[in-house]
């Protein structure tokens, strides 16, 4: 795994039983479902802009571009959105997946 944001990292070293605790719920989620790791990854991407979070989107455009998942998938996740949350949500999940674009080596 790639980038691990700082405060995170600050958050693993100021509480680390917590940060134990909270991978090992994320561990078992993922485990708790029939969902391939490509098709959690799009998931996750896909809550991260409903919600519009920002940082937990470009986390998990990282993870997805790991798992094999192609920037036109992600694109097309973006396009899903407008007709249920929006046209401003979607194309601020078009810029956070240009901005990992942008920023990652042969992408």
């Amino acid at each position: 795994m790639g980038h691990i944001p700082k405060r995170y990292l600050k958050f693993k070293e100021e509480f680390p039983e917590a940060a134990k605790l909270y991978e090992t719920l994320g561990t078992a989620v993922h485990a708790a479902g029939p969902l391939d790791n490509r098709s959690r990854a799009l998931v996750k991407f896909a809550i991260s802009v409903g919600a519009r979070l920002e940082g937990g989107a470009h986390s998990h455009i990282r993870k997805a571009l790991e798992t094999g998942v192609k920037a036109e998938e992600l694109k097309h996740v973006a396009l899903l959105a407008i007709p249920t949350i929006g046209l401003p949500s979607a194309m601020a999940a078009m810029s956070w997946i240009d901005d990992i674009l942008e920023s990652t080596p042969s992408r």
